[in-house]
């Protein structure tokens, strides 16, 4: 456990991390030793004492947001130069929620990780702990970013498409209930029988790819999740779409996500990722939204979800983040049908099947879910429960799996709905547009558009109001 250290103890440890004769110098040196690209965008230094490895930076870097992880509260009268940004422990944030919030989504060339050694025989393990937590994010943060490069024009394009999509919204009440959350895992199959059985007593907040497997057993969620923006996503969807019901299914909905254009006969909750430009517009046309960070997977999405609906205990199941044999969903499941359409004698859906899983050990995507659910569980509160069986990294919350905390009363949502009516694509491009001419915005709406259309510092602000005139126009592919 960390514990914290007096004035003078901070003051003599700070002391041993650089020379005592001539310690600019030995921090000028060091940074002229390292090939670092010009294209580096943000440094991430390990306990950088009292600042002369960040002044050498500045010096050759001027543009580089310099971030500094201290293992102590740095002793700003001592300092030489003050990093754009700092963590440390007495902070109380994860560190990595503290990098999510500073870093955007970037490629891993564009991000380096800058030891300064001398303070790994002073703080140890707690210093090798930061090195560990940096370099996980940054692999999240480049995976995050090649994915950005594939899709995300066409998550920017759908968010203007869903805006006249959506005509009902949700805003939502309290609920002071347990909810169970559904990924989509093979997991999800042990589970069925005890979902049936307390089905009045649960209100379940199912994951889209989950919806086939549920209704599929004649369990119709209360809440249905989507933030996947591409657009095979559309296809989970639709058996919502094809069972009869009183009442429409209520849906909560990346505004980023694919969403057919049945939608438009479902209250939809809208979903932000927080973003500057979404909150902009959506501020503007005054449409409610819940602001959910980007976890790259809609399982975390709906964790992060369940806890801002209800105060009570929020359950899961189906969270395997892993193939069990070959399998890597429940079935039904909506994708595989495409599968079976493209079956022959010489390409049977078990050889399918087989390439798929192989593909996606290769990719590692599970693994690196896993790995942030694992750093992510120790700061949730004592709420989060494992129903079945799931990924090991949430082997420490089956012992405090509770099955008869649910009740036989029946449990909802209640929401608020407000109907939407005009051409909102039009008026938040129009929005966008207008906050990029102005002063007051225009910066930092370039750094979060720029990547989206270009490599990131190549492109001014004119030619982005181009670019993105030249989409609401049409004439750009997505």
């Amino acid at each position: 456990m960390y514990n914290e250290p007096s004035q003078q103890n901070r003051i003599e440890k700070a002391k041993l991390l650089h020379s005592r004769y001539n310690p600019q110098a030995e921090a000028d040196r060091y940074i002229s030793s390292l090939s670092l690209d010009e294209n580096i965008r943000f440094f991430v230094l390990i306990e950088p004492g009292l600042g002369y490895i960040t002044a050498s930076l500045k010096g050759k870097f001027p543009k580089a947001k310099v971030i500094a992880l201290h293992i102590e509260q740095p002793i700003e009268e001592l300092r030489i130069k003050t990093p754009d940004s700092q963590w440390y422990y007495e902070t109380g944030t994860p560190v990595q929620d503290f990098l999510e919030m500073e870093i955007p989504d970037t490629k891993a060339s564009e991000i380096r990780l800058l030891e300064w050694r001398p303070a790994l025989p002073v703080y140890g393990e707690a210093y090798l702990g930061l090195v560990r937590e940096t370099v996980e994010f940054i692999k999240r943060a480049d995976a995050n970013a090649r994915t950005m490069d594939t899709f995300g024009r066409r998550w920017f394009r759908n968010f203007f498409k869903n805006l006249d999509i959506i005509n009902l919204t949700l805003s939502p009440l309290p609920l002071f209930k347990p909810i169970l959350v559904t990924g989509a895992g093979p997991g999800l199959e042990d589970i069925i029988p005890f979902i049936r059985e307390k089905r009045d007593g649960l209100f379940i907040l199912a994951t889209s790819s989950s919806v086939p497997a549920l209704m599929n057993e004649n369990i119709t969620p209360n809440l249905v999740i989507s933030t996947d923006g591409t657009a095979w996503a559309k296809f989970h969807l639709y058996e919502l779409f094809r069972t009869k019901q009183k009442e429409p299914y209520p849906l909560a909905a990346a505004l980023t996500a694919a969403l057919p254009s049945q939608v438009k006969n479902f209250p939809v909750m809208p979903i932000s990722d927080g973003s500057l430009w979404q909150t902009l517009i959506l501020n503007e046309l005054k449409i409610p939204f819940i602001a959910l960070p980007q976890r790259g997977t809609v399982s975390a999405s709906a964790l992060d979800l369940a806890f801002t609906l209800s105060g009570g205990k929020v359950f899961f199941a189906g969270f395997d983040l892993a193939n069990t044999d070959i399998r890597s969903h429940i079935k039904p499941y909506s994708l595989n049908r495409f599968m079976e359409e493209e079956a022959v004698r010489i390409n049977p859906v078990y050889s399918q099947v087989y390439k798929r899983s192989s593909l996606l050990k290769i990719g590692g995507s599970y693994g690196i879910y896993a790995s942030w659910f694992k750093k992510q569980l120790s700061f949730y509160p004592n709420r989060l429960y494992s129903l079945g069986k799931n990924n090991p990294v949430f082997s420490s919350l089956e012992k405090k799996t509770e099955l008869g905390v649910f009740g036989g009363e029946k449990t909802g949502l209640s929401f608020k709905t407000l109907s939407l009516k005009g051409n909102f694509s039009e008026k938040a491009y129009m929005i966008l547009e207008k906050a990029l001419k102005q002063n007051t915005h225009s910066e930092a709406l370039q750094i979060e558009l720029t990547p989206l259309f270009c490599q990131p510092n190549k492109q001014n602000i004119n030619e982005l109001i181009e670019s993105l005139a030249s989409l609401r126009r049409g004439k750009e592919n997505v």
